[in-house]
């Protein structure tokens, strides 16, 4: 197996034990990005020279003997929406082309303060706005299983990445399953930690009460290790949750026999591919044949959710959003007067999607309205929030697919916002309750990956690993690859 298609635990030992270094392990992800790049375009900016300098000081730290982290040397991406000191930070936006922010993200930071070497930034949907990646200002990014397909959104950047082994890891950020879904179409691992589990500081807000940072990894040792390195309290966080988090890694291993999980009827109606549900069934039989007990549940509230997601994640990102008005920083197209300056610059920056949910969070904020929608959507928030509490005092997880259908082709729905919008039906319910979510591997429908969605209580991450990596230990789907070469000319293929 080549190099850039290993895990961080993997390279981890490889490093520790001589037998690589760090600068040759970055160097060898650099010319993979040089390689497929071009087709499967997962990075807006790549940090080669400090890629490499961060390298060649784990390397000195290493022969110094000196104590490391088992991140250090490992090549990670990190969406564009989180700030880096010294690196442009877009949203893929033509608002914020060329800002470069004077601070890190908490996360970033906590990543350098390891070892671990960032590689660049990923493309997403503008300012994390979409399902497919589509929406980005700059352009498509294509799935690694296929050139042709999306690889999910809004973080299908950091996804297709991982997948592509342009990066041994990467971040991304959920809101209402920008995580799971694109982890789910290309066929990694992604987790949406609790809600306050990790520090959202200096990640671009696009809902605060639903945004969360969390993993994309090749496998689930990995997301542990990345999670270890990111969790805890952070006091430029006012949502940061003062809780210790403990070492995920230990729950890996351990027996599910006994473990009681409840699939959502709600969840396998009209609508689910039926590749993806035999995918979904199968899997179940997998968890009971480890010895957990698995039976159905109701989630009564569950169709309420989509429509409530649309009026709280708008209405919030009209308030986000509007810091961007040409004045303080990001684009300013001049104008003859005031108004007409804040017309022209959030036309010109802001995309058709961005726009769309901006006037439809404004709208949903009115005076007139906001009684009929904002108020009424977070009371019907509560009650989603309340079915998953029930269904938690009997049930340690609940089990569901990640996305009703494999990845789409690019442009399928791009004219169709509401198709669009279901393709996060499974995955919007965990953010509006703030709960876990885990998107593993759970197979392939003609070449195209499959996701299983594990969700959990409210900072119980440690259950989840423990049925993952079970689930994970019994199949073999978390060490299949794409198909992708290089052929004569550095063009690649799938």
């Amino acid at each position: 197996m080549n190099i850039h298609d290993l895990t961080a635990h993997e390279l981890s030992r490889l490093l520790s034990n001589r037998e690589l270094s760090a600068v040759e392990l970055v160097d060898a992800v650099l010319r993979r990005v040089d390689e497929v790049d071009p087709s499967v375009r997962a990075y807006v900016t790549v940090t080669r020279e400090q890629a490499l300098a961060t390298a060649k000081q784990v390397d000195a730290a290493r022969a110094r003997g000196e104590a490391v982290a088992p991140l250090a040397g490992i090549p990670f991406a990190l969406k564009d929406n989180i700030c880096t000191r010294g690196v442009r930070t877009t949203c893929s936006s033509r608002m914020l082309e060329n800002f470069v922010p004077p601070y890190s993200a908490t996360v970033a930071a906590r990543l350098a303060e390891t070892g671990a070497v960032l590689v660049g930034k990923t493309n997403l949907d503008e300012f994390a706005m979409g399902s497919s990646t589509e929406t980005s200002a700059f352009f498509t990014t294509h799935n690694p299983w296929d050139l042709e397909r999306v690889p999910g959104g809004s973080s299908g950047g950091s996804a297709a990445a991982v997948a592509a082994g342009e990066a041994v890891f990467a971040l991304g950020s959920d809101t209402g399953g920008s995580i799971r879904q694109p982890a789910a179409l290309c066929s990694v691992v992604g987790l949406k930690p609790t809600y306050g589990r990790i520090s959202r500081f200096g990640v671009v807000a696009f809902a605060s009460s639903l945004d969360q940072i969390g993993p994309l990894t090749k496998d689930v040792t990995d997301s542990a290790l990345v999670l270890n390195a990111i969790a805890g309290w952070d006091k430029m966080d006012s949502t940061s949750a003062p809780q210790e988090a403990p070492d995920y890694t230990k729950f890996l291993g351990q027996e599910i026999k006994g473990l009681k999980l409840g699939v959502p009827k709600e969840y396998l109606v009209e609508g689910v591919d039926p590749a993806v549900k035999e995918a979904f069934l199968e899997a179940l039989k997998v968890l009971e044949n480890l010895g957990a007990v698995v039976e159905e549940v109701s989630l009564p509230h569950t169709d309420c959710a989509l429509p409530v997601y649309y009026i709280l994640a708008p209405g919030e990102a009209s308030s986000n959003l509007a810091r961007f008005d040409g004045v303080r920083y990001g684009l300013r197209v001049d104008a003859a007067d005031l108004v007409p300056m804040y017309e022209e610059t959030r036309t010109k920056g802001f995309g058709v999607e961005v726009r769309r949910r901006i006037i439809v969070g404004t709208c949903a904020l009115s005076s007139g309205f906001y009684d009929a929608y904002y108020r009424k959507a977070q009371q019907v928030r509560t009650l989603i929030k309340r079915d998953f509490d029930n269904a938690f005092q009997k049930y340690d997880v609940l089990v569901t697919p990640t996305s009703p259908t494999t990845a789409f082709k690019i442009g399928e729905r791009l004219e169709n916002p509401v198709q669009m919008y279901l393709s996060d039906v499974y995955t919007i319910p965990a953010n509006l309750a703030g709960i876990p979510g885990m998107s593993i591997q759970a197979g392939f429908s003609q070449g195209l990956p499959i996701g299983l969605q594990l969700l959990g209580r409210a900072f119980d991450e440690g259950t989840l690993f423990k049925v993952a990596y079970a689930y994970e230990q019994s199949t073999g789907h978390s060490k299949k690859r794409p198909p992708l070469a290089v052929v004569s000319g550095g063009e690649p293929r799938a």
